[in-house]
């Protein structure tokens, strides 16, 4: 299995874009427990940054990304240049996490 390259800019250092694959996305929906509620709350109150929180929009920035590499992959890309997130409320506490781009076929400059 090839590693798929993913960035956020047009192009990437070394390779030349030889294939353009078409426009692929990955997406995670993620919610908050209610431990993870209550703390969060706290913190919104006090201040601070609510580490339970964080870590969950983590985990569904992880799972969009390998969304998005499976779908590169099966394509036929070896790389998505031009990605970019897009975070949304869905409802309290849910949250979705969306990462697209475009898939490419590169070779070596």
């Amino acid at each position: 299995m090839t590693e798929i390259t993913i960035t956020t800019t047009d192009s990437i250092d070394g390779r030349e874009v030889v294939e353009y694959c078409g426009l692929v996305s990955g997406e995670a929906v993620i919610g908050a427990n209610i431990v993870s509620d209550i703390a969060g709350g706290i913190r919104d109150v006090v201040g601070g940054r609510s580490g339970s929180y964080e870590k969950k929009i983590e985990t569904g920035r992880q799972e969009a990304l390998a969304d998005l590499r499976a779908e590169a992959e099966g394509v036929g890309a070896d790389a998505v240049v031009g990605a970019a997130f897009d975070y949304e409320e869905m409802a309290e506490g849910m949250l979705w996490v969306n990462v697209a781009g475009t898939a490419v076929q590169t070779r070596r400059a």
